[in-house]
């Protein structure tokens, strides 16, 4: 079982070479228990928005669409962001100033999960990376 931070999905869905050989190794053998959290959708979303991220130039999909192609594709599972998760998240140390990535922490430390990230930030956190 394993988390995947944002840019991880995005990688995993966009473009797997950004992916480092440990991610990749542990994607597969994780197959079938891969999570991403819902705030990812979030933050895809809000990125779209400001123009800070495009969809794949191929794709006609909407934000909402691709999205739930990409998990169904990967054979991702979305976990929730439960109230406890969102408390626990602004109770973190301030390692990390973005929210979604501290929802992301939270989340990995109340499912015990590592989490696939290149962030060395969420490190901090005493959570298990995947890099």
């Amino acid at each position: 079982m394993i988390l995947l931070d944002t840019c991880a999905l995005l990688w995993l869905a966009v473009d797997q070479s950004k992916l480092s050989s440990i991610a990749k190794r542990a994607l597969e053998a994780n197959a079938g228990t891969l999570f991403v959290s819902a705030i990812s959708a979030f933050e895809i979303g809000t990125k779209l928005r400001r123009g800070a991220l495009a969809l794949p130039a191929r794709s006609a999909l909407g934000p909402r669409e691709w999205y739930d192609e990409a998990l169904a594709f990967h054979g991702l599972r979305e976990l929730a962001v439960t109230g406890s998760i969102a408390l626990d998240s602004t109770l973190l140390p301030a390692h990390h100033r973005d929210p979604c990535d501290r929802i992301i922490v939270a989340t990995a430390r109340e499912q015990v999960l590592p989490v696939v990230t290149p962030d060395p930030l969420i490190a901090a956190y005493e959570v298990q990376i995947v890099w």
